[in-house]
């Protein structure tokens, strides 16, 4: 699609897990704004799946002009195929300059398949939006977040880009966008493959990208024992645990605890960093969070250039002490 055959409209696919709105589509309302501004456009929220009214009202009290729903049987399970479909549907009716997706799986998933169907550009992780007099770039890090690029999709539309959770807010204020119900169906032959089974990992529900609270624990914790005081500071606090690549590797937890680069891109309001040196790949997932607390003996230690407060000690003699002064608090 020509740049010229385009409306000033910015669509924004919303995620639902369990009937709810995924915190990374509900930010992605805020970058579609700062897009749809500069040439006076409607920010439109596209929601697909079964029984997701609910969601879609959230959706439109949330920053959205308009909602889009697709409510149907055939999108009751996530697959590529069919929502890229209905997406691309969606995309070539309302002829949209740009379409923004949270940075979650599904949303890497389906980028750069409509970038192929729709023979666009797509741009991944993007961290901030810089608008330069007609221009638009999308800035991303490259080299595991060791830098920063400006990406501009000059001559074909839609712009497609996946957000980095945690890079912006969920918009502020009540807004009353208008929900619009569509009767799309998925083309024929499109579908190339279909679940016919699910079989579910029996774990722990972890819900690390809508978490306020995280305490994670890396290497420098020792032993799964001591790890276990990460797991005591986070449940006091109300928090979730996280954890670095090698301490998952150390089977001191599951992998779905995992932050950084090739786990969870994280944004809490309070960040707790015990025995975590901070590689690169970690602290790129983690630069979205309000607060950070970071516990390490090495005081010259990468995670303290990201810290708000940093503690220079033998975490497994200060966890403790925070437990216990935590404890007196909520006890007193």
């Amino acid at each position: 699609m020509r740049k010229e055959d385009t409306t000033n409209n910015i669509l924004v696919y919303v995620e639902t897990v369990d009937g709810a709105p995924v915190k990374a589509g509900l930010e992605a309302l805020t970058p579609a704004h700062i897009l749809s501004e500069k040439n006076g456009g409607e920010v439109i929220a596209a929601v697909l799946g079964k029984d997701i009214s609910e969601a879609a009202k959230r959706i439109a009290a949330s920053g959205a002009d308009r909602v889009i729903t697709v409510d149907s049987e055939e999108l009751a399970v996530y697959n590529l195929d069919a929502y890229a479909d209905i997406l691309r549907q969606i995309i070539e009716k309302e002829k949209v300059d740009a379409v923004l997706l949270g940075g979650t799986v599904d949303g890497k998933d389906l980028a750069p398949k409509l970038a192929a169907v729709l023979e666009t550009a797509a741009v991944s992780d993007v961290a901030d939006i810089k608008i330069e007099g007609e221009k638009t770039f999308f800035v991303t890090t490259e080299y595991s977040g060791a830098i920063y690029c400006d990406v501009s999709i000059d001559d074909v539309r839609p712009q497609i880009a996946t957000i980095r959770s945690g890079a912006f807010k969920k918009p502020e204020g009540a807004s009353d966008g208008k929900l619009e119900n569509e009767s799309l169906k998925v083309s024929d032959d499109v579908v190339k493959a279909k679940v016919k089974d699910t079989v579910k990992e029996i774990t722990e529900a972890v819900n690390l990208e809508d978490a306020e609270i995280i305490v994670s624990g890396g290497r420098g914790m020792g032993s799964k024992e001591n790890f276990g005081l990460v797991e005591q500071l986070a449940k006091i606090l109300g928090g979730e645990v996280g954890a670095t690549r090698p301490a998952i590797e150390e089977g001191w937890i599951a992998k779905n605890h995992q932050v950084g680069q090739s786990g969870k891109i994280v944004s809490p309001k309070l960040y707790i960093a015990a025995g975590i040196s901070g590689a690169t790949q970690h602290l790129s997932g983690i630069t979205g969070s309000d607060y950070i607390v970071a516990i390490n003996k090495d005081e010259d230690a990468p995670i303290f250039s990201v810290a708000n407060v940093g503690i220079v000690g033998d975490a497994m003699k200060v966890l403790p002490v925070m437990i216990d002064e935590i404890k007196k608090i909520r006890e007193g």
